[in-house]
């Protein structure tokens, strides 16, 4: 068994019950061998950016892991597909995403995965949320580049 590693998991959906498909993602991350979520975001809802279709429900989470990067690559594709994502094209609407952003300190290049994500930095869905979770990780300089991007905390609790 490995050390534990600290990894961060963007979360969103914007097809169906999008807010249901992201609170049962939290569940199925703390469900993975090896694995605990020891920090959780509240949603936000946000405007589809360089996506389409309706708003999505966005979230962060923080896990402590055994299992690889690419393993947890592996096991948040193996969720997505439960929840019914499909890729028809980049940026189509979907049931459920998940994105790993962070694995430990890892710099990763490969063509399944690159750590950390490259466009965390531009994204106002993973920016807000991360502060709850690593607020030493999100400078205000970073808040307000995407300062236009439209988000809203939602407010039913999670």
């Amino acid at each position: 068994m490995r050390d534990p590693v600290t990894a961060y998991v963007a979360l969103g959906a914007n097809l169906g019950d999008a807010r249901t498909a992201v609170l049962q993602a939290f569940e199925a991350l703390a469900s993975l061998p090896e694995t605990q979520v020891t920090g959780r975001s509240a949603l936000y809802r946000t405007a589809p950016h360089e996506a389409q279709g309706p708003d999505f429900i966005n979230a962060v989470a923080r896990i402590e892991t055994g299992l690889t990067a690419p393993d947890v690559l592996d096991a948040l594709q193996a969720i997505e597909y439960r929840a019914g994502r499909v890729r028809p094209y980049v940026n189509a609407p979907r049931s459920l995403d998940l994105d790993l952003l962070f694995y430990g300190d890892a710099w990763m290049q490969s063509p399944r995965l690159t750590l950390p994500h490259p466009r965390w930095r531009e994204r106002a869905f993973v920016l807000l949320p991360l502060a709850e979770v690593w607020p030493q990780r999100v400078s205000p300089e970073y808040l307000a580049r995407v300062a236009g991007q439209a988000i809203q905390r939602d407010g039913a609790a999670c």
